[in-house]
């Protein structure tokens, strides 16, 4: 039993002490995570090397709004290829896909379209308060998705929510990754805490500032996945590039589940881990 508990228990709870520092911080972060942001707001997950982070990063942010917020919260697989998003959310009564939404895309253009009918496109994450539209998952799904293809798709679903979470794939002259950008009102640069990953991420950022996203940028929030153990990385090295770069750095605590590959089970998820993602959600929703 804590401190407090025994003093509360001790004088039969007529000694209330204050809320903790802790118990302060994890209400500063809600309240900023619910906070109305004045209309639909795009973040946008990025690193163009695989493993770094992205499918799993967009899926708690999802979570974290989604829970927070009382849903309206979208998690899109932007991927220009095979996506990994449908894989590890959880699974829906259908399988279709963001070709399967811009295919039929005409439907939703008049008046007749209804947030029921776009129940048979995204799937629906239950007690985590998100949907997921995924990318289509055969490795031969034919011609690359491409900026007007995107456009139209966002204007479609920004009916129907507030915030939506973008995970992107690996190529950044692909047109659907570079429309993807244009509409970000928040980034977030994942990487694994590994120096090929960091280093790819550097690559991308001093890709967006030569063409022109400097402020995006420095406005961007990094998300630093930790492996089982820190031998032989030199964290603070990463810390102090992406610091002096981006508006904050933060770390992902490992997690045995998240690092699985399996479906995510929202239930399942250790505390620290959740405190984490709220912290980190927090940071995000301060720059949207």
């Amino acid at each position: 039993m804590g401190v407090r508990a025994a003093i509360r228990k001790t004088t039969l709870g007529l000694i209330r002490l204050g809320p903790s520092r802790k118990e302060q911080d994890y209400f500063r972060a809600v309240e900023m995570v619910r906070r109305n942001f004045g209309g639909l707001r795009q973040v946008t997950v990025v690193n163009p090397k695989g493993g770094a982070g992205k499918t799993v990063a967009v899926l708690m942010l999802a979570m974290t709004f989604g829970q927070k917020r009382g849903g309206y919260v979208l998690a899109w697989d932007n991927n220009e290829t095979q996506g990994t998003l449908g894989m590890r959310a959880q699974q829906d009564f259908h399988n279709r896909t963001v070709r399967d939404l811009l295919r039929d895309l005409d439907h939703f253009r008049g008046p007749s379209g209804r947030v029921g009918d776009l129940s048979q496109y995204v799937r629906a994450q239950g007690e985590a308060m998100f949907d997921v539209l995924a990318s289509d998952e055969s490795a031969t799904a034919g011609e690359m998705l491409t900026a007007l293809a995107f456009r139209d798709i966002r204007e479609v679903v920004s009916r129907f929510y507030k915030l939506i979470v973008v995970d992107t794939g690996n190529n950044v002259r692909a047109e659907n990754w570079q429309a993807a950008i244009d509409a970000t009102d928040q980034l977030v640069v994942t990487m694994s805490a590994r120096n090929d990953s960091a280093e790819t991420a550097a690559r991308m950022l001093d890709h967006l500032e030569q063409t022109g996203r400097y402020q995006l940028v420095r406005r961007a929030v990094t998300v630093v996945s930790m492996p089982p153990s820190r031998k032989d990385i030199d964290l603070p090295a990463i810390q102090r590039h992406f610091s002096a770069r981006t508006r904050a750095v933060l770390l992902a605590p490992y997690e045995r589940l998240l690092d699985s590959g399996e479906p995510i089970r929202y239930g399942l998820l250790s505390q620290a881990t959740k405190d984490a993602w709220l912290k980190i959600a927090s940071a995000v929703a301060e720059g949207l």
